[in-house]
């Protein structure tokens, strides 16, 4: 499975998503700084996953009508590191 993460999205996730053999285009790694209608058009052309901490991801696809194949939003309170990590990895699977 292919997955876009947004810049959003912890180091700590997208590293244990490639350890258990998940193909992951990060846009913090690969194209930094683009806006989010970009970052969803890259998951839409793709054809796959998109996760996000950004709740403006809601706003684009709901309110504004953009294209989107799926997106995961993470929102953990207070949750860090490989526990949420963890938890990305358990909800994919």
């Amino acid at each position: 499975m292919e997955i876009v993460c947004d810049e959003s999205v912890d180091y700590e996730v997208i590293s244990l998503l490639r350890k258990n053999n998940f193909s992951v285009y990060s846009i913090s790694e690969l194209q930094a700084g683009i806006p989010d209608d970009e970052v969803l058009n890259i998951a839409y052309q793709k054809g796959c996953l998109l996760i996000t901490e950004d709740k403006d991801f809601g706003e684009l696809t709901y309110r504004l009508n953009k294209p989107s194949y799926i997106i995961l939003l993470i929102r953990l309170i207070n949750v860090f590191g490989t526990i949420k990590a963890n938890l990305v990895l358990q909800a994919l699977k």
